[in-house]
């Protein structure tokens, strides 16, 4: 990675250890990491990580986000509350390269119960590596930004 790009980072128990995974993953490639929490598997609610993670996304703190519980689907909840804010719940590469492509999702939410970790890194890797394409997507993001 040759630009700087910060990416918020935030998970529950569920998602700990593959937090720490993604951690590692993303300053062996250059990326800089705004660690949300938590920061032990001790027993602890998603909302509050969710929420840092899309703060700090929203506010320009971080460019990218991703967020780890044991589905996902409690983190893309709490982030998708975020106005501006899109977060895609992805279980492989190509939902998450259409996701940046089509969506302009700003935040990743995986699930650690759901995906492995090589498969989270490759779903990972796909949404990084993804710019949004823009054109006809455009008008449905203003859609979607309307409506909040």
């Amino acid at each position: 990675m040759s630009e700087e790009i910060t990416v918020a980072l935030g998970a529950d128990h569920g998602g700990f250890a593959l937090k720490e995974e993604v951690k590692r993953y993303l300053r062996e490639h250059a990326y800089q990491v705004l660690d949300c929490g938590a920061f032990s598997p001790e027993p602890t609610d998603y909302p509050p990580y969710g929420k840092k993670v899309a703060e700090c996304v929203a506010s320009g703190k971080a460019q990218k986000g991703v967020t780890i519980c044991g589905t996902g689907i409690g983190m893309s909840i709490a982030v998708n509350r975020v106005p501006g804010i899109r977060a895609a719940l992805c279980t492989d590469s190509f939902m998450a390269r259409l996701a940046r492509a089509h969506n302009d999702a700003q935040v990743l939410a995986l699930g650690a119960r759901v995906v492995g970790t090589g498969l989270a890194l490759d779903i990972l890797a796909a949404f990084l590596g993804t710019d949004f394409e823009g054109g006809r997507h455009d008008r449905r993001i203003c859609q979607l930004d309307q409506a909040e």
